[in-house]
């Protein structure tokens, strides 16, 4: 039986990419109810008329007549939502954020009422209704952080940890799982690099030594809620993910798109933007030095172990119970051009770009 299967799940920011793809894995698990929330109105009537009539699609067996399936406009900044919605609720999947680095430099303020104080909304309306776990979904930017955005996303990781010394008798685990881009998704550089490709370019690029760890939006599902089964408490979940070049993925879509016209095709250099990283950190070297590799992912255990002493951080796919070396994309080989493209092909990622992302 699956963590989700006969219970009550609540789902922040489900308009979002990864949002939409936890609520199909979600109704996979058969759960009792999945309730929905999102500030995009238009999103949220969208989310209904998909999920909503197609649940039984998702939710196989005759679990299905019994579940349910309902979508809510709603904003993690009001706590008397987050009261309402939380009632009766056993799992809380916690990815409703503004996660735009430059949206959140011009407005520092919303990043902190949505991503800080929506946390702490959240997590104080889980502890009043006894929610057995939240999962929060945080972001490699909270990794020595160089933006608002970063800044925010640190912030929610550790008020969730410190949940977990908080909660007196109350049952509930709180923990995080920590990735980097989602290939594909809206705001990524798939759909921009297929729109000038189709243009017949240029590619405009940042650095062309930059690297990034990329996963798939099923990738991304799927391990968020692996990491629920596994949470203990306070931990951050730091998912495996493959590495690449970006000026490779630039070259395996020409290589893809352009056909016989690929060498017309140019790749220009523009300059690294404000705050932008030549390579992505997913854990710090202090971070390191407390973390366990398990299978699919890395967990990092609080840092202040005395405050957590009661939770035993053992888990079933231990790999390691040391890691060596920071993991960042810089200290990893990068899939070669040839490995792109299959990435690509393999998982309809250009098919996603034409619909300008996910």
């Amino acid at each position: 039986m699956n963590l989700l299967t006969g219970k009550t799940v609540l789902l922040t920011g489900g308009a979002g990419t990864v949002g939409r793809e936890l609520i199909r894995h979600t109704l996979r698990q058969r759960p009792a109810g999945l309730r929905v929330v999102d500030s995009n109105e238009s999103e949220v009537f969208n989310l209904e008329e998909e999920f909503g009539v197609a649940y039984r699609a998702y939710a196989r067996g005759s679990d299905a007549e019994r579940s349910s399936f309902h979508a809510y406009v709603g904003d993690v900044r009001d706590p008397d939502k987050m009261d309402s919605m939380m009632q009766g609720v056993d799992v809380v999947l916690h990815a409703a954020a503004l996660k735009h680095v430059l949206l959140c430099e011009r407005s520092p303020f919303d990043a902190v009422q949505t991503n800080i104080l929506g946390v702490k909304n959240v997590v104080n309306a889980a502890l009043a209704h006894d929610v057995e776990r939240v999962i929060f979904t945080s972001s490699d930017k909270a990794v020595n952080p160089t933006s608002v955005m970063g800044t925010s996303k640190l912030m929610s990781e550790r008020l969730v940890s410190a949940a977990n010394s908080l909660k007196g008798s109350q049952r509930t685990i709180f923990s995080s799982t920590r990735f980097g881009n989602v290939i594909g998704s809206r705001g990524s550089v798939v759909p921009l690099f297929y729109k000038q490709i189709l243009a017949g370019g240029p590619i405009t690029l940042t650095d062309p030594r930059m690297t990034r760890f990329v996963m798939t939006i099923e990738d991304s599902a799927r391990l968020v809620l692996r990491a629920a089964e596994l949470a203990r408490g306070g931990e951050v979940f730091v998912t495996k993910m493959s590495v690449l070049k970006i000026d490779d993925l630039a070259r395996a879509m020409i290589d893809l798109l352009a056909g016989p016209n690929e060498r017309s095709i140019e790749i220009r250099e523009i300059g690294a933007k404000a705050g932008e990283k030549l390579y992505e950190e997913l854990m710090t070297a202090e971070e390191t030095n407390r973390a366990l590799e398990l299978r699919e992912m890395y967990a990092v255990p609080p840092a202040f172990r005395h405050v957590y002493e009661d939770i035993d951080y053992s888990y079933p796919e231990l790999v390691s119970s040391s890691v060596d070396v920071p993991y960042t994309s810089a200290n990893r080989a990068p899939m070669t051009i040839d490995q792109i493209k299959e990435f690509i092909e393999r998982n309809r990622i250009l098919q996603v770009a034409e619909r300008g992302g996910i």
